[in-house]
């Protein structure tokens, strides 16, 4: 994967930061497949994982470690997910802390661990040694060395995912920097992803969580491309305070959680972009529901349907596998106060259809990449938004010879 696959217009590395990506041959097309993230000192770092009770080992390790307040490394290996592995795993991903000790001169226990891949594979340990080593002596702080961590830790993605923001805090200029992974076994809470988001900014563990927490909800858990919750997702924000003397204020925290939902959602909407096989986004917008959860549902139901995924990647305004997900997903509604547009046009209001030109609807949908589903109710003040992309056949060749 080539750098000019992601500009380099507004990247910056967070002070306080060393990362590396290497490959050590883990993926058979000897694509990298170690990433390491290192602090120069010892950091904050908050996470948050996958509600899927299958999880894999690196997951229950810092799932065991997070908050924490003296964190100095994460390690990401791609192509084995190191899932439905027993004690071995356990085994195996202690080991990796234990290898990023060594080579990094720090404290095992400092260590985090992601891996994302094949399930049920043991690791080649050997392979993620060298990896490791490697990883260790071509640590750099310059864009070329984060552009080779983000490929680090990808499987099927097509492109790297990597986003910055700035933002003045206490007359102090703070970074925001985020790398991930995802493009197929993506469904909310979260999504087969992986995110490290770095900041120089100063948290303290228990703040950290929270943000992240509150960020992850209406970001990374708020998109879609299979329905299929992961064994691995992980997300870790780390923050190395190498741009602040004194820890983010109260009246700053909102400030600098708004530029943190910046930085997640443009991930997150690039996971959804490059779905497996997707060739439409689908932002589908509810608005006028009796509370954000029933929103959310119906927006959901809507993003999950494979009728309507379906519909998308074949441009065709098919407003009744829309309306009809909206009437199965549970809240309750009056379908005479349903209006749903597709990229600005009405299809469907007061109880049933309305005319429109079919043709023009269908080749707007075409030749636009992102298509906007607006479904609006009057049951109350309360909306919701949720990402997602089409279904192709690609998608099913793509999963079809995962494995094999």
């Amino acid at each position: 994967m080539s750098s000019e696959s992601v500009s380099r217009v507004g990247l910056s590395m967070p002070r306080g930061f060393q990362v590396s990506g290497v490959a050590c041959g883990i993926k058979s097309s000897g694509k990298p497949d170690v990433s390491l993230i290192v602090t120069e000192k010892p950091a904050v770092a908050a996470g948050v994982y996958t509600t899927n009770r299958v999880c894999a080992a690196p997951v229950i390790l810092d799932r065991q470690r997070t908050p924490m307040e003296g964190f100095r490394a994460v390690v990401t290996n791609s192509g084995n997910a190191n899932a439905c592995t027993g004690e071995q795993g356990m085994l195996d991903s202690l080991a990796m802390t234990e290898m990023t000790a060594r080579s990094c001169g720090i404290s095992a226990d400092q260590v985090l661990v992601m891996s994302t891949g094949i399930i049920g594979e043991h690791l080649d340990m050997k392979k993620i040694q060298a990896g490791i080593s490697s990883a260790a002596e071509n640590l750099g702080s310059g864009l070329d060395s984060l552009f080779a961590a983000a490929d680090g830790i990808l499987t099927t993605d097509l492109v790297r995912k990597v986003v910055s923001r700035t933002v003045e805090l206490d007359g102090q200029e703070v970074t925001i920097t985020g790398i991930a992974k995802g493009s197929g076994m993506i469904a909310p809470n979260m999504a087969t992803m992986l995110g490290v988001i770095m900041t120089d900014a100063r948290l303290s563990g228990s703040t950290a969580e929270k943000i992240l927490q509150e960020v992850c909800e209406s970001t990374f858990n708020a998109i879609s491309v299979d329905g299929h919750t992961s064994t691995n997702d992980t997300v870790l924000l780390v923050a190395s305070g190498a741009a602040q003397t004194a820890e983010i204020s109260n009246a700053d925290i909102p400030k600098f959680q708004s530029e943190l939902e910046i930085v997640c959602s443009e991930l997150a909407h690039a996971i959804v972009d490059d779905g497996e096989g997707a060739t439409h986004v689908m932002e589908i917008s509810v608005t006028g529901c009796g509370s954000e959860k029933d929103a959310m549902t119906i927006a959901k139901a809507i993003g999950a349907s494979p009728l309507v995924k379906t519909a998308i990647a074949g441009a065709d305004p098919n407003w009744g596998r829309i309306v009809s997900a909206a009437g199965y997903a549970g809240p309750t509604f009056d379908p005479i106060d349903v209006t749903l547009k597709v990229n600005g046009n009405i299809l469907f209001e007061m109880g049933g259809p309305v005319p429109f030109d079919q043709a023009a609807v269908s080749n707007s949908m075409k030749s636009n990449r992102v298509i906007c589903i607006d479904i609006s109710f009057k049951e109350g003040d309360s909306s919701a938004c949720f990402k997602t992309c089409d279904l192709t056949a690609e998608y099913v060749r793509i999963n079809a010879e995962y494995h094999t």
